[in-house]
């Protein structure tokens, strides 16, 4: 008989109940979530939210931590390390409807959601979220910490560095590097390799900041 593990995601924001459709429930038990926010313990919600005090009562439970905005991106691995959590505690959830092709590796703590398409060689890194109907093709690389909104095509053979955001509906050509916290504004289309710390926006990408 197959034991499904308890989960728990952190924190309650948006990412986090979309988390939920992409939950495959023979796998997983979902048991309610983890918020830092004393106003959030207290809603009137569907499931339970929890302090993170949970994450010792529940110590068998595995968490799904996805934090993160455009304002907040280049803090999630400090956020999610604040958990504190070994490796081993860490779930990754890919929606039943996400096609993963031949060769692609994801990392823990990675969220998959529906539609998204994965191609041959493809590696998503640890506490990596994209959002649904994106596509990552062949021998491209997702970055740690990155978060990918819906939408996006990320062509064959990019480079994603850490704690990127990639707004909804981008594009970025082949063969591309984008440094390590960048931020991609909605429907840009990237058509050359981008700075860390740079802030994209348009189509041509243009640069607003570059450090």
């Amino acid at each position: 008989m197959h034991i499904r593990k308890k989960l728990l995601i952190f924190p309650f924001n948006g990412n986090g109940r979309e988390a939920l459709d992409c939950i495959d429930l023979d796998l997983f038990e979902f048991i309610g979530f983890i918020d830092d926010t004393p106003e959030k313990l207290n809603s009137l919600e569907q499931y339970p939210i929890y302090n993170r005090s949970i994450l010792q009562r529940e110590s068998d439970a595995l968490v799904l931590a996805v934090p993160g905005s455009p304002l907040s991106f280049r803090h999630r691995q400090k956020i999610i390390n604040s958990l504190q959590l070994e490796i081993n505690r860490y779930a990754t959830v890919i929606h039943p409807s996400a096609k993963i092709g031949k060769n692609v590796k994801v990392g823990h703590n990675s969220l998959i959601m529906a539609g998204v398409v994965l191609t041959s060689n493809a590696i998503i890194g640890n506490s990596v979220c994209i959002l649904p109907n994106s596509v990552v093709h062949h021998d491209s690389e997702v970055g740690d910490y990155t978060l990918i909104g819906s939408n996006v095509v990320i062509a064959g053979s990019t480079r994603i560095e850490q704690n990127c955001y990639i707004g909804s509906g981008s594009n970025i050509i082949n063969g591309i590097l984008v440094g390590e916290f960048s931020l991609i504004g909605m429907g840009t289309n990237v058509i050359k390799s981008v700075n860390k710390n740079s802030t994209l926006v348009g189509n041509p990408a243009r640069n607003l900041i570059c450090n």
